[in-house]
């Protein structure tokens, strides 16, 4: 039988930690969508005057990463924010982490500061996954959750493709 004491101190050791990991995924998607739109409206201004040149092209592939990790983040947002028991946190965190990393090296080159701020979000919810996994005796299957994490890269990558095809569909080509 859970002494009432256990209880109390898994929620004073995570909930503040996962709150704060919620604020900051919140505040690392605010400033890659703000990132996100300067960075479109520079592309469409580039395509009136470059017509499709390798400048834009390069330009496109930062707006497609800079989508990319924003679906990413707000996705990593939406798992912080749908736990509610102990036990449950290895498995909805673990891909997410896998996720935040991909995604911070990614961004290293295009955007560094929120790069070391992804880099801090994976910290923080490793060390929460950690700490939970070893107060509820969970188990951890990282050949699972890395499947899992391929599976929501893979598939965001096809969203953003889509998105950044549908929105350059005049360039005349298949942007990968």
């Amino acid at each position: 039988m859970r002494c009432k004491y256990e209880t109390v101190f898994q929620t004073v050791t995570i909930v503040p930690r996962l709150d704060y990991s919620a604020k900051l995924a919140s505040d690392i998607a605010r400033d890659l969508g703000a990132k996100k739109v300067a960075v479109r409206s520079s592309n469409k201004a580039l395509l009136k005057d470059s017509g499709g040149d390798d400048a834009l092209y390069d330009a496109i592939e930062v707006e497609k990463t800079l989508e990319f990790s924003l679906e990413i983040l707000l996705y990593a947002r939406q798992n912080i924010r749908s736990v509610s028991e102990m036990p449950g946190i290895p498995k909805i965190l673990l891909p997410t982490v896998h996720a935040i990393r991909t995604v911070s090296a990614q961004l290293h080159c295009v955007m560094p500061e929120c790069s070391q701020r992804l880099c801090e979000l994976s910290v923080h919810l490793g060390s929460i996954v950690l700490d939970s996994a070893s107060m509820s005796a969970a188990k951890f299957d990282f050949a699972q959750s890395n499947s899992e994490a391929s599976l929501l890269l893979d598939e965001v990558k096809l969203i953003v493709d889509s998105k950044i095809n549908k929105q350059y569909y005049n360039l005349g080509f298949f942007i990968e």
